[in-house]
């Protein structure tokens, strides 16, 4: 079965085509752009009309790659941003009548759902396992192993939601990201019911995958070095630091890959940081299959129930 699956994010847009046989996935295409579909939604709680137009160009030119591939079943979806603003019902009619597209919106438990089981179809790890995906406007966190879900959970704290809400200057200031880590804290501290002990730590998403490209060197996004790359607690903390004290453009000189977040990586990884205190994970294994991997499986299994 040939999926196409287009990921309609607060910062990025993501589109998948994928080949399922078996369960087993195989990558056709991949691509990713950076309209920021949430651009001050967390001051204004609406869309904006410049963003509706910046997605609408992303979407037509997905429509026309995904032509070429001829797939069994298109399937686009939204998450944080969607789930939260006033003018949703409007973004929603305008993508219909101008491309066609219907778009569905995950609820927080669907997204942290389907990123776990797009994260572990990915990379084969024994034991318990826990993902995170941090978002612009939200982060998700699950708990399991290869073939359960056992905890899902959400916390409305992502990197270009921190960003916009702590960051005025550029770089940061020290009391910013003190506001910031503590507000941080804060939500990671509702968690409650997800109990992390000696679980291995997955991260998905452009946080972890950015921060493995900077720690590599790479110059532009590979993924094949980066899938399965890991990092310790300790070198994530030493990016951080390092990222503090850079601005935006400067960041973006380090790697092809911060385009589009150079301005809000600083913030993800702050998020990752406190995240792994709470938790006391010592290392993160990088995912570069995230929640839309997870919604192709779901496709291929209402196929194939």
């Amino acid at each position: 079965m040939k999926i196409a699956v287009i990921d309609i994010g607060t910062n990025t847009v993501l589109l998948l085509i994928a080949k399922i046989t078996n369960g087993v996935i195989e990558t056709l295409a991949y691509e990713q752009r950076t309209p920021r579909l949430g651009k001050n939604i967390d001051a204004e709680g609406v869309i904006g009309k410049p963003a509706f137009t910046r997605v609408l160009e992303v979407l037509k030119e997905y429509k026309k790659l995904i032509e070429e591939h001829n797939p069994d079943k298109i399937v686009a979806f939204g998450t944080s941003v969607l789930r939260e603003v006033a003018n949703k019902e409007e973004f929603l009619a305008f993508i219909k009548n101008e491309i066609g597209f219907d778009i569905e919106i995950l609820t927080s438990d669907e997204e942290a759902y389907w990123s776990y089981r797009g994260a572990v179809s990915g990379i084969r790890e024994n034991g318990n396992i826990v993902v995170i995906d941090i978002g612009g406007g939200s982060t998700e966190i699950s708990q399991g192993s290869l073939t359960e879900v056992k905890c899902t959970n959400s916390i409305n704290v992502g990197a270009v939601r921190i960003t916009e809400r702590f960051f005025k200057n550029n770089p940061p200031t020290q009391a910013e990201i003190n506001l910031a880590s503590e507000f941080i804290k804060t939500a990671i501290e509702k968690l409650g019911e997800c109990k992390f002990t000696d679980e291995k730590l997955i991260g998905v998403a452009g946080t972890p995958t950015t921060l493995a490209s900077i720690d590599l060197g790479l110059k532009d996004f590979d993924v094949t070095k980066i899938s399965g790359h890991r990092m310790s607690f300790e070198r994530i903390q030493e990016i951080f630091k390092k990222l503090c004290k850079m601005k935006s453009e400067e960041i973006r000189e380090l790697s092809n890959a911060t385009e589009g977040r150079a301005d809000i990586i600083t913030a993800g990884t702050l998020i990752l940081i406190e995240f792994m205190k709470y938790g006391n994970f010592k290392e993160i294994i990088v995912s570069e299959r995230g929640v839309r991997y997870g919604v192709a499986i779901r496709e291929w299994e209402k196929n194939n129930s």
